[in-house]
């Protein structure tokens, strides 16, 4: 088993061992503790739509922070890199989530959501904290520090 990689779960936070040779056989890998996939890609953020709203954020075992934007919106490109990197750092900690608010406009409208980029934190499927614009990163982890330490 030595061209095993060690893949974190999203979902769970579990570490699970992947064997090379399970993923060159087209074998979908699978959490250990809670079953669901692994990406083994870097953690990026999950895309959510609105019919898999309920699902990935609502039920959630981990807090979420969801990114409204859209592809025209330059301030939704400025902090598109710090969510990419907040997705891969936080993974098992705070589940990230991107959602594009002109194909989704479902949830937008649930939510409210009037100007991008909107971060909404999400804990046990309700809306806990509201950034709206471009804030800065250390902002940003300090309000998810917050809820995921409660």
């Amino acid at each position: 088993m030595a061209d095993a990689s060690l893949v974190r779960c999203t979902s769970c936070g579990a570490t699970n061992r992947v064997p090379g040779e399970k993923v060159a056989q087209g074998l979908a890998p699978r959490c250990g503790r809670c079953h669901a996939p692994l990406s083994l890609a870097d953690g990026g953020p999950i895309v959510v739509t609105d019919a898999t709203f309920a699902e990935v954020v609502e039920r959630s075992p981990l807090p979420v922070l969801l990114d409204a934007w859209a592809s025209w919106c330059a301030p939704c490109r400025m902090v598109a890199p710090i969510i990419d990197q907040l997705a891969g750092e936080l993974a098992g900690r705070v589940r990230v989530g991107k959602l594009d608010v002109d194909a989704n406009p479902q949830t937008a409208a649930r939510f409210g959501i009037r100007s991008i980029p909107t971060l909404l934190v999400m804990s046990g499927g309700r809306e806990v904290d509201r950034i709206v614009g471009v804030v800065p990163r250390e902002e940003i982890v300090r309000r998810l520090e917050r809820v995921a330490a409660a």
